[in-house]
């Protein structure tokens, strides 16, 4: 054996021995995604639970469905019921369950149909029963405080830290008849802000809320949105439902609305129904009552309105108006309470001041 061929020998040998060199990983090409109990292998769909452990007070279990797309791509978080009485939002996400078919899917979507279990199992609005809190107004939440803060802590850990993009859905909750809208965050980081405008534009709903009033320090975010938001992550939170009603219309405009998110951020094929002419709303009033009693609206949600028009009265347990509600601007009613109850301090209604957004 000449030592040409003896060294190309001992080459040919060498490289049988050695195992086949793997491709660069692509973004997110991991074989397995897990949140929480839920693990999805490449290609497929898997449930399970994130376990909030018990503290100060009790343990809870919020539902997780991941799909685990064939082609590598973004993970995308989709997350409702917040507000466990704002149905139209969590039927959106049920029915997204089964329209994210992982197989034509580029990339991750993690679902969480329902974060508030308390309050939907109860009816109770607004807030999570067993601690008085907000769910969407303790994040990042803490691993010692009470259930709210702990799940709070934990969707932060689980989900917006996996997430490179985040939709948070809500609508009107018992008490509250809204017109659909969006909100868009402006962060003043030009890209961030660049792909969360065209994000809400995909999602397609019409009237938008520019917000640049929102916590900027990652350790008091507040908001689910605003978590990802101070993260570096595009992020839109979009509403749709009123009085907690399951419309089709306000159901079909949330699952219509994150499939074009999806396809514009090219995880699934196709082109979304992009809004071209959006409504901008640069300013949010909330109007209050300022007095106990029995409302009566005189408007009704996407009304337009005049400055000083009526939106509603208050009347006492006899008849009595003791308090009348005016629009504090020109606008658009965003939404107006949708039930006779009414305290001190309670909201009557939102009025949407439309403008345009500063570049």
């Amino acid at each position: 054996m000449t030592s040409t061929r003896a060294a190309l020998t001992i080459v040919f040998l060498a490289t049988r021995a050695l195992p086949a060199m793997a491709e660069p990983p692509a973004p997110n090409g991991r074989a397995e995604f897990a949140v929480g109990t839920a693990r999805a292998e490449r290609g497929h769909t898997a449930t399970g639970w994130l376990e909030v452990p018990a503290g100060v007070d009790a343990a809870t279990r919020i539902p997780v469905i991941v799909a685990h797309g064939a082609r590598p791509g973004p993970v995308l978080a989709i997350v409702a019921g917040a507000h466990g009485t704002e149905y139209a939002s969590i039927v959106a996400v049920e029915k997204l369950i089964a329209e994210v078919d992982p197989a034509r899917l580029s990339g991750t979507v993690i679902l969480l149909p329902l974060v508030n279990r308390a309050s939907f199992d109860q009816k109770v609005v607004h807030v999570n029963p067993v601690d008085g809190k907000s769910m969407n107004r303790f994040y990042p939440g803490k691993a010692d405080g009470t259930q709210t803060e702990r799940a709070s802590y934990l969707i932060t850990r689980e989900v917006v830290e996996r997430a490179d993009h985040l939709i948070d859905l809500h609508g009107g909750d018992l008490d509250e008849s809204l017109r659909p809208y969006s909100y868009w965050t402006k962060t003043g980081n030009a890209e961030q802000d660049r792909i969360s405008r065209e994000m809400v534009l995909a999602f397609g709903l019409d009237h938008v809320i520019v917000s640049t009033d929102r916590p900027k320090d990652p350790a008091a975010s507040r908001y689910l949105e605003n978590t990802a938001t101070t993260r570096g992550k595009p992020s839109i939170t979009a509403e749709a439902g009123h009085a907690g009603t399951v419309d089709k219309a306000d159901v079909d405009a949330l699952v219509n609305g994150c499939i074009g998110v999806l396809r514009y951020l090219k995880m699934l094929a196709g082109a979304p129904n992009a809004v071209s002419k959006p409504v901008w709303i640069t300013s949010l009033l909330t109007v209050t009552s300022e007095a106990d009693g029995i409302f009566y609206p005189r408007v009704a949600r996407g009304a337009t309105v005049a400055r000083d028009q009526p939106l509603g009265y208050v009347t006492d347990f006899f008849g009595k108006t003791v308090f009348e509600a005016r629009a504090p601007a020109a606008g658009e009613v965003l939404y107006i309470c949708s039930v006779p109850s009414m305290s001190k301090g309670g909201t009557i209604a939102n009025i949407g001041v439309i403008g345009e957004p500063n570049p």
